[in-house]
């Protein structure tokens, strides 16, 4: 598996901390959003593939704890934003540079108690749209924990015995809740006994409460790609976001639409490929994905994680789903 060299300074440059306790995020943090456009140099161009350009910012923020972000939940003009480090950034944003009521916290509970991506390393996040709980995929834990809607509290946690032979850094990259009330969680780069394609897992039901119930299958991303993040469609199609690296910061994106008979025990499971993120497109190291309905139309948000690296940003962007 390739690993950026910004990952790598990231890891080596961000404070170390492991205790009885997450230490209180500073109150001086801040947060603001600069508008970007989907092609830079053709600020006219707005299509890519089967998606449409709305809007588009660029997070730049201030103060420590910040960055990382890897997943999402986005419920109208309300967002939250998950790190790989156990921090949440909640603001409302109602598009251009007009984002307000930005506020950090923490997850409450969960498989480690320091700031180190080894100790509380969240990548992934899916919402039951009834309920309102959230299920959250820890990668080097290869566990899954399940909170109220406001993130106050843990409500339950498991650590699925199929999940046990994950690798520590390509475990539970991406968590989508389907219409079924189920989850699938993919691998960001466990392979099925060294063969081609990523482990993944359809649990039929709630994996806190019964994480012996469902199938594996094996999905197959676009060449060169890991999955990041997937949201299921209202029909039971899925949406998968993979992530490509040339190193040392040539990132691109590619959307994955996968039909809805195609996931089965056993199968090999492989998309079509709707969208793709490079130059001279906007392209970073995306890794959240989440789906709203606005006017009748299917939005989809693209969510990069900066790695709390200087050359790389937190961009979240908007686009309407034309299928």
């Amino acid at each position: 598996m390739r690993i950026s060299i910004s990952v790598l300074l990231c890891l080596a440059l961000t404070p170390t901390y492991s205790g009885p306790g997450r230490l209180a995020l500073p109150r001086e943090n801040q947060v603001r959003a600069v508008p970007v456009q989907l092609f830079p140099d053709n600020p006219a161009r707005r299509r890519v593939g089967r998606l449409t350009y709305l809007d588009g910012v660029e997070l730049v923020e201030s103060g420590t704890g910040i960055g990382g972000y890897s997943a999402m939940r986005v419920q109208g003009d309300r967002f939250t934003l998950l790190s790989d480090g156990g921090n949440l950034l909640h603001f409302r944003w109602r598009g251009g540079t007009r984002l307000s009521d930005a506020e950090y916290s923490v997850l409450p509970a969960g498989p480690g108690r320091g700031w180190e991506k080894r100790d509380r390393d969240s990548e992934s996040l899916a919402v039951d749209p009834r309920s309102g709980a959230v299920w959250v995929g820890f990668e080097r834990k290869n566990e899954i924990w399940r909170y109220d809607p406001s993130f106050h509290h843990a409500t339950g946690h498991s650590k699925p015995d199929v999940m046990s032979n994950w690798q520590k850094n390509g475990g539970a990259e991406a968590i989508a809740f389907m219409p079924e009330r189920g989850l699938v969680v993919l691998s960001e780069s466990t392979r099925p006994h060294r063969a081609p394609g990523r482990q993944a897992i359809y649990f039929l039901g709630d994996p806190v409460e019964a994480p012996l119930r469902g199938f594996t299958f094996v999905y197959h991303p676009p060449q060169g790609m890991q999955p990041t993040d997937a949201v299921a469609l209202a029909d039971g199609r899925l949406l998968v976001l993979n992530r490509g690296l040339d190193l040392p910061f040539d990132f691109s994106a590619s959307l994955v639409l996968i039909e809805r008979d195609a996931i089965r025990p056993g199968a090999a499971v492989r998309g079509a490929v709707i969208a793709t993120l490079k130059a001279p497109a906007l392209h970073d190291n995306f890794e959240g994905l989440a789906l709203t309905s606005e006017g009748g139309r299917q939005i989809v948000w693209l969510l990069s994680d900066n790695n709390q690296f200087p050359l790389q940003r937190t961009l979240l962007l908007k686009f309407a789903l034309e299928i």
